[in-house]
């Protein structure tokens, strides 16, 4: 669901402006003709659903049941959303909950009104702190809240003082994000023309650890590189992607897994989406390097790690023995039976692990040695 209120200067995504003019009905009927389209390449119903952006809670709240009411999930499976603050109210999140909703996503981002504004994001701190009264009083299965951090001009005080306020809300489930400058986006070109402060290169390093460190001191233990979460409350939407399983994308700039392996992504035009029979822009065919790559990228990110047999059976590829042993002598990576998983050393440059990972692969051979 591509729109939102307004671009905030970090984001790389597709989004599209709303300006009150968005068609839903015309969305919504695009998004059931491309889910028929879709739907024979699963069997069965979906475990989950996700609603993400752009800004789901965009969409009119009596339009949430007829947008999800032909879908096919699994009864009791988690049906998620994301939400900004400042366009949530009681009578909307009503509506989710009587749509089916289980999971709340909140993208508060941060409770320090000055880096709010940095972010361009169009709550307040009051705000912020009300929706999360309302959604705990709502009585969701469960809620997440969206932290960032390595923000321009942010000390490491200035974190933990953000983290205290989170903390205070006592969610079962922070979802961690790290400031990225992606190219495209308004941020990246300041960065580039010196008109934002760059962080010493350890400070990033030292926000991630003491986020991780007080989160599992509270209760919310990391179950994956950036989510946190009490027993029983982590993502199943988000760890289905990390465990390599087949999803539907829907709706415009989407991309969806399909059970053969062939991935597709959909034109990133709302408008074109809107008319068009089959929203498709182009399908990756698989081979034994991008389904193995896929497979470590996706399930070196979870605690549990990557099953090297499993990944030799579906692609034909192991990694160097050689290249392994030095990620495990070097503290980076541990074995637990036949699988391998990122160590508490390893996570913080869990990007740079995978890397090497992938470029270690190689056909044929032993898997361990």
């Amino acid at each position: 669901m591509p729109w939102c209120r307004t671009r905030c200067p970090y984001c790389a995504f597709y989004v599209e402006p709303d300006r009150g003019d968005v068609a839903w009905q015309r969305f919504i009927d695009a998004v059931h003709r491309e889910y028929a389209l879709r739907r024979p390449l699963l069997e069965g119903p979906a475990a989950t659903l996700s609603l993400g952006g752009g800004t789901p809670s965009r969409m009119p709240a009596e339009l949430l049941t007829p947008l999800l009411s032909p879908f096919d999930v699994l009864p009791g499976g988690e049906i998620s959303v994301e939400m900004n603050p400042d366009d949530v109210e009681q009578g909307w999140l009503a509506a989710a909950k009587i749509a089916g909703v289980t999971r709340v996503s909140l993208g508060i981002q941060t409770f320090n009104p000055d880096f709010a504004h940095l972010l361009n994001r169009a709550h307040t701190v009051h705000q912020a702190h009300q929706v999360v009264q309302q959604v705990r009083s709502l009585g969701c299965r469960t809620w997440s809240i969206d932290l960032m951090f390595a923000l321009p001009g942010q000390s490491l005080n200035d974190l933990a003082l953000d983290l205290d306020a989170v903390l205070a809300e006592d969610p079962p489930h922070v979802s961690l994000y790290g400031l990225t400058y992606e190219p495209g986006t308004a941020f990246y070109r300041a960065r580039a023309a010196g008109k934002l402060p760059q962080p010493p290169d350890h400070l990033w390093r030292d926000m991630y650890d003491l986020l991780v460190e007080r989160l599992d001191r509270a209760g919310l233990y990391r179950y994956e590189v950036s989510n946190s979460a009490r027993p029983g409350h982590e993502s199943a939407h988000n760890q289905g992607y990390w465990s390599d399983t087949p999803y539907l994308g829907l709706g415009p700039g989407a991309h969806g897994y399909a059970p053969d392996g062939r991935r597709w992504m959909n034109i990133a035009d709302a408008a074109v989406y809107l008319s068009s029979a089959d929203p498709t822009l182009h399908w990756d065919e698989p081979t034994p390097l991008s389904t193995a790559t896929d497979h470590l990228v996706g399930g070196m990110r979870g605690i549990h790690g990557v099953h090297l047999e499993r990944l030799k059976t579906r692609t034909g590829l192991h990694i160097k023995p050689s290249l392994l042993r030095g990620l495990i002598d070097g503290g980076m990576i541990a074995e637990k039976g036949a699988r391998i998983h990122l160590t508490n050393d390893g996570f913080p440059i869990a990007d740079a692990v995978v890397r090497k990972l992938v470029d270690g692969l190689a056909g044929g051979g032993p898997v361990m040695g």
